[in-house]
């Protein structure tokens, strides 16, 4: 076989190993963390929803006073948590450089390419959101239990690196606009193991079952609506 060919099968074999993860990631269950059921019952009901892009997942928090309450923080790094169309709290995770780098595609770097390709630092973006209903495109409901939003909650706060005085750290100057914030994260970041497997990690966190390998959003939505179909809507 010329070494063209050569090189073309072993891509097309690398192709195939990858596109067959993908899927037993879906169809294989990764159990949820936690014993107390996600939703229903008399254990009361919370409504959080996953936003989907073609690459990334955030989680959306509705705006209580509670949740303002655990997000207080962001008071203190310049967030106006008393905004009149302020309906939620949007959380993701991933890779320092392209995060903080690419808020649009055309700000694409090679620097952050390589950093997402090897191994990178992570940051949580924290954004102040509007009022969602579940209805929009890329918007999927869940619905949780007093204890499951609980757990997902101290799951967020666990994964944020923490300053001397207790509270997340702040990347100073780093956002894309007035409505938004980086701050340093625990873990590292990677192809394999990036921003949708946090969210699945989180999901699961609060006693939802994912698919075991979700690296892309529509291996976690779809492993979502297989293994916890009574808590998406």
């Amino acid at each position: 076989m010329r070494p063209f060919g050569q090189v073309a099968a072993g891509v097309v074999a690398l192709v195939c190993v990858l596109l067959g993860l993908m899927v037993l990631g879906i169809l294989v269950p990764r159990p949820a963390d936690a014993g107390f059921p996600p939703a229903g019952g008399t254990a009361g009901l919370n409504v959080v929803h996953l936003a989907a892009s073609p690459i990334h997942t955030d989680i959306l928090l509705p705006a209580t006073p509670a949740v303002l309450e655990r997000f207080g923080f962001l008071a203190r790094d310049g967030l106006d948590l008393g905004h009149p169309a302020l309906g939620t709290i949007v959380v993701g995770w991933g890779g320092r450089t392209f995060y903080t780098q690419t808020p649009t595609w055309d700000r694409l770097g090679l620097d952050a390419v390589w950093r997402s390709a090897t191994v990178d630092r992570s940051v949580l973006h924290v954004a102040l959101g509007g009022r969602v209903d579940g209805t929009e495109a890329g918007i999927l409901r869940l619905e949780l239990s007093d204890a499951a939003f609980a757990a997902l909650l101290d799951f967020m706060g666990r994964s944020f690196v923490r300053g001397p005085d207790g509270t997340p750290a702040v990347l100073p100057g780093a956002s894309y606009g007035p409505f938004d914030r980086f701050y340093e994260a625990r873990w590292r970041f990677n192809l394999l193991l990036g921003c949708n497997t946090w969210t699945a990690a989180a999901l699961r966190a609060a006693g939802l079952p994912t698919g075991w390998w979700s690296p892309l959003p529509p291996t976690l939505l779809w492993g979502l609506t297989l293994h916890a179909p009574k808590a998406t809507g």
